[in-house]
């Protein structure tokens, strides 16, 4: 078998994020990356360990494994994602990358002695990488590869290790069990300005290559536990959980067993739980432990997830299936409200037979999705989280009964004015405006409402009190907008106990009206310049006046239901995924990414006023309010979108409910290459 080029290899990696090995098991993913990217041709027929999930003992919390990856590369590359990234406008973007994600291996691998590039040699087979938790407050990663047919190049790494690490001023201790090289890391000195900061802890590299399989970990035990198994794996292993199974069982379903994967599961509590005590942060984190609170209000009742993912299997470019392994507590009906405990008691979506895109929902839109949701549970479920986030017992009722007992609030009784009255439908319709900017991506949540006319007086009674917002009638439709303050929402101020709350410690005034302003000013500024309506049967809730305007003045003959993309996506997931549902989503994977793109770019991502921009912000940012994060890739090389815009097609996805949690189903599919793939489409600002 010919060997593969490296670029050809490094194909379906550029659509993956570049993170760090062995600092957690997420950070794992940049090695199977690099791997997958530029492994060499030679594949192992007779592997040399039995699968991952039979190796890793039972207190695996995290997994990800690709059990062919020459395979998984080469139909990657049969897919418009391949195409793409070989075609030659991107040619420039595709190398500058590539410098980016080596010198960010190097930098992350760097302590380990390896480089991505390294890693590209060895692979013949499996590759995996798993978050062991051996005992309570301890993290171990191990990274497994079958390096069948590269065993020469795989003994020469590990003297380049060696070397590298020597250099570093590592230390190489005496071999564990006389075959696995130990090395420990020299610790980084803390700042003596930090008087919070944590002791360092000791980092160890442990490296063995033995027969045709190399295993990396920063645990010396736990290395070594792997290795004695690869012959014919463990009993208490991985695969023998019942999480584990179901989650493997659920997600490969209905899949082609003939097409290489993607697989991963992880234990989601556990995993970050474990993470918490092995990495303690730095510095003395402020406000309330969201994780902690999630898994004191019930949410814990979520023990995995894990899922697939697999290219070009002859009808779709890309189809993945997650599962969410969620079974009732102990003695609890799966059908009922009481399944969970406390706030996850929300966790409540009715099925359908059919969810489809309501006929005012415009033609040219970039996404649209439509969630079945139990809210009045949702609603009386919500205390307890409440008053967790915020530190303090009771906040909820006192912030419920002051919207309608205080005088200068709104006067308005939360569950009987507004929950009462609305539906179980939530959708949300992403679209985007010309000339692209950092505010041009526009959202719309609509809530169906059972009775409209009772909502609407709700929304004016709430609107008419507050002097930020201003009343705007037309054609006989009453739109509430928020007056020239774009870092503030204006969603009715019942909607504030799921907000973003100070913190009991850190909150100073105690009266109801008080609490109602902290609320608001604690808001996160996920939508400016904000509009809000009742019309088409439904609570219109919208990041611009404009989109909302688009979404009033929509008829059903110039809706998304009648283009011709919709329409093919919606017979394909019909097929493979009938009902009863509970979410039904579409996408158009040009207009959906453009914005992103172009703001890409400009490098002015980090100022976008998007919600997907203020999301990335508050998750790669110092944390530090009004700061502009640095963009973390240069998007300078990048084309004209025009000229790409062909590789991109559509996507869609649906979610079912089970007896013990929840499976999501998506798929993409290519552009037509004879017709026009948003058919129908009517956008006059694009």
């Amino acid at each position: 078998m010919d060997r593969i080029s490296n670029d050809r290899r490094q194909g379906w990696c550029l659509t993956m994020p570049p993170l760090c090995l062995l600092r957690g098991f997420v950070g794992s993913l940049c090695a199977i990356h690099a791997v997958v990217c530029c492994v060499g041709s030679v594949w192992a027929d007779d592997p040399a360990f039995p699968a991952s999930e039979s190796v890793f003992p039972d207190t695996t919390v995290a997994w990800i494994s690709i059990a062919d990856p020459e395979e998984f590369s080469a139909s990657f590359d049969r897919t418009q994602y391949g195409k793409l990234l070989r075609d030659p406008s991107m040619e420039a973007f595709v190398t500058s990358f590539r410098e980016q994600l080596s010198k960010a291996g190097k930098q992350r691998l760097g302590k380990l002695g390896l480089t991505l590039e390294d890693l590209g040699e060895i692979p013949g087979g499996e590759i995996a990488v798993a978050a062991i938790v051996p005992e309570a407050g301890r993290l171990a990663t191990v990274l497994l590869v079958d390096t069948s047919g590269h065993e020469e190049e795989t003994e020469a790494l590990l003297d380049v290790i060696e070397e590298r690490l020597l250099e570093q001023k590592a230390e190489r201790l005496a071999d564990f069990e006389e075959t696995i090289r130990v090395y420990r890391l020299p610790q980084d000195d803390p700042s003596a300005d930090d008087v919070d900061a944590a002791e360092p802890e000791e980092q160890l590299v442990a490296v063995v290559h033995e027969g045709r399989a190399l295993v990396v970990g920063d645990d010396p035990v736990q290395v070594s536990h792997v290795l004695a198994v690869l012959e014919n794996g463990r009993q208490d292993c991985l695969a023998s959980t019942e999480q584990f199974a179901k989650v493997s069982e659920g997600s490969l379903k209905d899949l082609p067993t003939s097409l290489s994967k993607l697989r991963w599961y992880i234990d989601p509590f556990r995993f970050a739980a474990a993470y918490k005590l092995a990495h303690p942060p730095k510095k003395r984190q402020k406000g309330p432990d969201y994780v902690e609170i999630l898994g004191r209000q019930g949410f814990d009742a979520v023990k995995a997830f894990g899922g697939a993912i697999l290219f070009d299997d002859g009808s779709h470019q890309m189809r993945h299936q997650t599962i969410i392994y969620a079974p009732p507590l102990p003695g609890r009906d799966a059908s009922s409200v009481e399944r969970y405990d406390l706030a996850a008691r929300m966790l409540r979506f009715p099925e359908s037979s059919e969810i489809q895109p309501f006929g005012w929902v415009p033609a040219g839109v970039s996404s649209w999705s439509s969630l079945q949701w139990d809210i009045e549970t949702a609603f009386q479920s919500a205390e307890s989280l409440v008053d967790d986030v915020v530190g303090e017992k009771g906040v909820f009722d006192d912030v419920i009964a002051s919207l309608k007992e205080d005088p200068d609030g709104p006067q308005i009784d939360v569950e009987a004015d507004l929950i009462a009255c609305l539906g179980k439908k939530v959708s949300l319709i992403g679209d985007y405006e010309e000339p692209i900017d950092i505010d041009s991506d526009r959202l719309v949540i609509a809530i169906e409402a059972i009775d409209p006319e009772k909502v609407a007086a709700t929304v004016g009674k709430s609107m008419s009190t507050d002097p930020d917002m201003r009343r705007i009638e037309e054609n006989g439709v009453v739109i509430w907008e928020l007056i020239d303050r774009s870092m503030e929402i204006p969603t009715l101020e019942i909607e504030t106990p799921g907000g973003i709350i100070a913190h009991a410690d850190q909150e100073e005034e105690d009266s109801p009206s008080a609490r109602r302003r902290k609320l608001r000013e604690k808001e996160e500024k996920l939508l400016p310049h904000s509009a809000v309506t009742v019309a088409h049967g439904h609570l219109l809730i919208a990041s611009h006046r404009d989109i909302l305007e688009r979404v009033l003045a929509t008829s059903d003959s110039d809706s998304l239901a009648t283009t011709g993309d919709y329409k093919r996506m919606d017979t394909v997931l019909k097929k493979l995924y009938p009902s009863p549902v509970i979410l039904w989503g579409f996408g158009r994977s040009d207009e959906s990414i453009r914005p992103a793109f172009e703001m890409l770019k400009r490098g002015a991502m980090p100022k976008s006023k998007s919600v997907t921009g203020q999301l990335l912000n508050s998750l790669l940012g110092d944390g530090e309010p009004g700061s502009v994060r640095d963009q973390k890739i240069d998007g300078s090389t990048l084309p004209d979108f025009e000229r790409i815009k062909k590789f991109f097609g559509t996507s869609g996805f649906v979610m079912h409910n089970l007896e013990d949690g929840w499976r999501l189903g998506g798929i993409t599919l290519a552009r037509p290459e004879t017709t026009t793939v948003q058919e129908g489409k009517a956008s006059p600002n694009k």
